[in-house]
């Protein structure tokens, strides 16, 4: 009885290993593939990290490159506006000038029957020397197009004006230019 008993003992303890055995391998299975989990997520990371490590490499020298590029810009910027200074300024200088000569002129020209006055005077005409001119050639008036000497003072003011106000606006469109750069 008592080996019986022992046979028993024996083989619930063996039912208990083999059940300790199974668990044991399933658990340690489970452990196993947990494992490779990790470690394939862990591989994952490495290569996020990586990744992002030359993404960040890259956009440290796109950095630079816009920080140079910005200062290139401002650089430009600050040659363009001295150009703009420098046309506006001789524009205006010009106005004035042409403005004063104009008006000297005008007064001049303003003088009627004054000892100053260019104007010819009629009277005796005086014959050019040398043979007369070949037939075909008309006598020499004055072209009713032409505004003479002040007309071309005035037209060259306007010009001047109408330049300072082109510069002004690419001046202004330059620098909204740099600004929606910046």
């Amino acid at each position: 009885a008592q080996l019986l008993k022992e046979k028993e003992d024996e083989i619930k303890h063996k039912d208990f290993c083999t059940g300790e055995f199974n668990a044991n391998q399933l658990h340690t299975e489970k452990k196993e593939r947990e494992e490779q989990d990790i470690t394939a997520k862990i591989e994952d990371l490495d290569m996020n990290i990586e990744e992002l490590g030359k993404a960040i490499e890259g956009l440290k020298k796109e950095i630079a490159e816009m920080q140079v590029q910005l200062k290139r810009a401002g650089e430009d910027r600050e040659k363009e506006n001295q150009e703009f200074q420098t046309v506006v300024a001789d524009q205006r200088e010009t106005q004035k000038l042409l403005k004063a000569a104009l008006q000297v002129l005008s007064d001049f020209y303003s003088k009627q029957g004054s000892a100053a006055s260019l104007a010819q005077q009629q009277g005796k005409r005086q014959e050019p020397a040398g043979p007369p001119p070949p037939a075909g050639f008309e006598t020499y008036k004055k072209s009713a197009a032409s505004g003479g000497v002040m007309g071309l003072l005035q037209q060259i003011i306007n010009d001047a004006k109408a330049m300072e106000a082109e510069t002004i606006r690419a001046e202004e469109d330059a620098q909204k230019a740099y600004e929606d750069f910046v």
